[in-house]
C-alpha cells in the first residue's frame, strides 16, 4: 500500500508492505529516528508525535491509517539548527539524563504550550502524564517548564 502524508511540513510518499505502526514509518522508512520504540503498547510515551493536530502515540497508529495526515515528530518541531524552546528551557535547567524519554516529553510540551502558554505546576504534570522517565524523577523537567516564556506554533 502507498501512504502518503505530511510528515515535519514536507510531503511523503511511502511503501507500506505490512502492517506496520507510524513509529516504524517514521523511524525505519523515513529515517527519523528521534520518536523512541519502548513499549509499544502506548504506555511510556517515547513514541509521542502530533498527528493531524493531536497527541498520540505513533506506536499505537497504523502506518496505513496515517495516509492524508499531517505529523510532527520531534525533529520537526523547531527551525532547522534551532532548539525548540521547550528544548531550550530543559537543557538550561539539566532536565535530562539519559535521553530516552526526552523526546516524547518535549513534544507532549510543545504540544501543551501550543495551547497554554502559561501552564501551572499541575498543568505541566498532567500534559506530562502520559510519559515515563526512569532517570529524573520529573522534577527538574517540570521545573524546567514552570514559569517558562514558551509559545509556541502548533
Amino acid at each position: 500500500m502507498i501512504v502518503e502524508l505530511t510528515v515535519n511540513g514536507e510531503p511523503v510518499t511511502a511503501r507500506v508492505n505490512h502492517p506496520g505502526s507510524l513509529l516504524d514509518l517514521l523511524r525505519d522508512d523515513l529515517g527519523l529516528p528521534g520518536s523512541k520504540s519502548a513499549c509499544e503498547q502506548g504506555e511510556c510515551g517515547s513514541c509521542s508525535v502530533i498527528l493531524d493536530g493531536a497527541l498520540v502515540c505513533s506506536c499505537l497508529v497504523l502506518a496505513a491509517d496515517a495516509h492524508g495526515s499531517a505529523v510532527t515528530t520531534v525533529e520537526g518541531i523547531s527551525e532547522p539548527g534551532a532548539l525548540h524552546p521547550v528544548q531550550e528551557a530543559m537543557h538550561r535547567a539539566g532536565a535530562v539524563q539519559c535521553g530516552f524519554c526526552t523526546p516524547g516529553i518535549v513534544v507532549a510540551a510543545a504540544d501543551l504550550f501550543a495551547v497554554n502558554p502559561h501552564p501551572t505546576a499541575t498543568e505541566i504534570k498532567e500534559a506530562l502524564a502520559g510519559n515515563i522517565c526512569r532517570c529524573t524523577g520529573y522534577g527538574a523537567i517540570v521545573r524546567a517548564l514552570e514559569g517558562a516564556e514558551i509559545v509556541a506554533d502548533r
